[in-house]
């Protein structure tokens, strides 16, 4: 290819039917296991939809919001914890005190008392534990990015659509009534024209200290449960304690952060990928041992339009805000406002401002999902078609090379 690496490298058609194919016959992904295969006792409705009891897997700083989140509406009730670090599980425990605590997901999968499972776990558990669950009869609420692979999509996909599950990826946006309201009051109508360039910033601020290199491993934290499909290491408190700062767990920015906003392109543009990728960056402030950029600049090239996006670990700089450049003006998009400017020196600017409710309102359509067996506002394919570009730019990130991408799957 004169543009370097081919991204089919990542997921090819053999891999396509290959992939889909073992999750048709129920086929657990990372979890080690088969038992949770679909019947059809498994996907009827919630027996009260009344009352959804939720498992959360992952019970770190997200995991707890989420079941804070979870627990403000009604009829919700946490009743089983799971995680692999016994101080983290207990302490999550003392705010859910009827819940049965577990080390092991798959331990809770089995319970006539779980009828969702929230994941909020690091990513590289993401896609094996929502396979897992979907295959057990349970329905799922992942955070993102959907995988830690990008072969792992169509695995989930096809759980999903065998075991007739609600998957809800946690890309809240697009939940959220403020970019539901510019997207349909200035994209959908028209009056932002043919998008040609969009520019995503979100920056991580100052890198922070990652603690004690030596710190001893906790007696209660089964490390080998969390390495899961990564390579087998000796303990080491700084991936343990912030993965998403190694390559070998994930990318940065570029998956922490970037695939929100990468989302919102797909939701305002109808894409469902880009052609190709380009990647600059490397750890310029940090000084630590680190493996993920802490500057980083990323250049999609869409069908019709271009994407860039930056991240860098420096202090006071701009917040986090998305711009659609159109032919008839521009909207800017940040956590609580949209503004639009035309082109046209006669007519006036839009602005909207209002509160950031976005998580509660995507946890809100899931539940209205369990209990209608509608389609979730950011479902599996949905999840899938924004976590592949983030994994195209990590790949683009570590070659050092262009990757041109024509997905398998639209």
């Amino acid at each position: 290819m004169p543009d370097g690496t081919h991204a089919m490298d990542l997921f090819s058609r053999r891999d396509w039917i290959r992939t889909t194919g073992a999750a048709a016959l129920g086929l657990a992904a990372g979890g080690g296991s088969s038992a949770f295969a679909a019947n059809s006792a498994q996907t009827r409705p919630l027996q009260n939809p009344d009352h959804i009891r939720v498992a959360l897997v992952g019970c770190g700083n997200r995991g707890n919001y989420l079941m804070e989140v979870f627990g403000k509406n009604p009829g919700v009730e946490v009743t089983a914890l799971c995680d692999v670090f016994g101080e983290k599980l207990r302490r999550t425990g003392e705010k859910a005190p009827a819940a049965t605590l577990f080390d092991d997901h798959r331990q809770l999968l089995g319970r006539s008392d779980v009828d969702a499972v929230i994941v909020a776990t690091p990513d590289h558990w993401h896609a094996p534990i929502a396979i897992d669950a979907m295959n057990a009869g349970k329905d799922i609420y992942v955070e993102k990015p959907l995988t830690f692979q990008q072969h792992e999509g169509a695995k989930v996909i096809r759980a999903a659509q065998v075991n007739q599950r609600i998957c809800q990826v946690g890309l809240q946006r697009r939940s959220a009534t403020l970019f539901r309201r510019a997207k349909q009051e200035i994209v959908d109508s028209g009056k932002l024209g043919k998008v040609t360039y969009v520019r995503a910033v979100w920056h991580y601020g100052a890198p922070y200290d990652l603690g004690d290199p030596h710190e001893p491993k906790p007696a209660d934290l089964n490390w080998e449960r969390f390495l899961g499909q990564v390579k087998r290491r000796p303990w080491n408190p700084h991936q343990y304690h912030h993965y998403r700062l190694y390559l070998d767990f994930g990318a940065g920015s570029m998956s922490d952060l970037m695939t929100h906003w990468i989302d919102v392109v797909h939701m305002f543009t109808g894409k469902t990928g880009p052609q190709s990728v380009s990647t600059a960056g490397g750890v310029f402030v940090a000084q630590d041992d680190r493996t993920a950029p802490d500057t980083v600049n990323v250049a999609f090239e869409y069908d019709g339009f271009t994407v860039t996006f930056e991240s860098a670990s420096l202090a006071g700089l701009p917040e986090d805000h998305i711009v659609f450049c159109g032919t008839n003006g521009t909207l800017t998009l940040n956590r609580n406002s949209y503004e639009f400017r035309p082109n046209a020196e006669q007519e006036a600017a839009v602005r909207v401002e209002t509160p950031e409710t976005f998580v509660e309102e995507h946890v809100a359509n899931f539940l209205d999902c369990c209990r209608t067996r509608a389609t979730p506002n950011c479902d599996a394919t949905t999840g899938h078609h924004s976590a592949v570009p983030c994994h195209l730019a990590k790949l683009a990130y570590t070659r050092k090379k262009r990757v041109s991408f024509h997905p398998v799957l639209a």
